[in-house]
């Protein structure tokens, strides 16, 4: 049984710091992956790089083309980003309203602990990205939609928002929305819930608009 163990410990390691090269650009955008290099250079075998390499190009961070490997996946374009944002408007909006109104009080209370707990992380890149993308997260859970919390988690848009421009000075700012939108839900205001996740998402909108001017 610990052979399997080990294993996945060690993929689910690689997949991690292969993550954090991609966002913090250590990997740039569009250059292509050399699995063996990697592998060197983590100081394990090709094997889990491959299993990472796959994880991340479900996650939309590389991409596979026949005979030619792995690239990282050039950045996000303006369209495609007010894409993702149009979308996470529709999706978390609503997720927020069920939250307020279908979760129970332990669950809503949860949410404002992970608020308040999850920047402390704040100096590190990869950490913040992770802290915000599971507080997301937990509200879509609390929303009791199996298929909405699917629809969000695909979007993977944390990875490719931060990857794009990481607001260094601005985490405070999520903080506190994010503690607004929480209270919201803790209250089991539904419609307070909602225009405080609209004004999170748009003032995040904003905020990473600033790198395509």
């Amino acid at each position: 049984m610990s052979g399997p163990i080990r294993r996945s410990v060690l993929s689910d390691d690689v997949h991690e710091s292969l993550r954090s090269m991609i966002l913090e650009h250590q990997l740039a955008p569009e250059e292509r992956v050399n699995i063996d290099a990697l592998a060197r250079s983590l100081d394990v075998s090709p094997t889990p790089v491959r299993e990472a390499l796959a994880r991340l190009e479900s996650e939309g961070l590389v991409r596979k083309r026949p005979l030619a490997g792995y690239t990282v996946a050039p950045l996000l374009t303006r369209a495609e980003f007010n894409d993702m944002f149009d979308m996470r408007l529709v999706l978390e909006t609503a997720a927020a309203r069920w939250a307020a109104s279908r979760s129970p009080a332990a669950v809503r209370e949860s949410l404002s602990a992970e608020a308040s707990i999850s920047y402390v992380v704040s100096s590190s890149h990869a950490a913040f990205t992770a802290a915000d993308a599971r507080f997301h997260d937990l509200v879509a859970e609390a929303a009791d939609n199996p298929l909405l919390r699917d629809a969000i988690s695909r979007l993977h848009a944390h990875l490719h928002i931060h990857r794009l421009y990481f607001p260094y000075a601005e985490t405070g700012s999520t903080r506190r929305e994010h503690e607004l939108v929480a209270v919201a839900i803790g209250a089991g205001d539904a419609s307070s819930a909602e225009e405080a996740m609209r004004e999170h998402l748009s003032a995040a909108r904003a905020r990473h608009l600033a790198v395509f001017d």
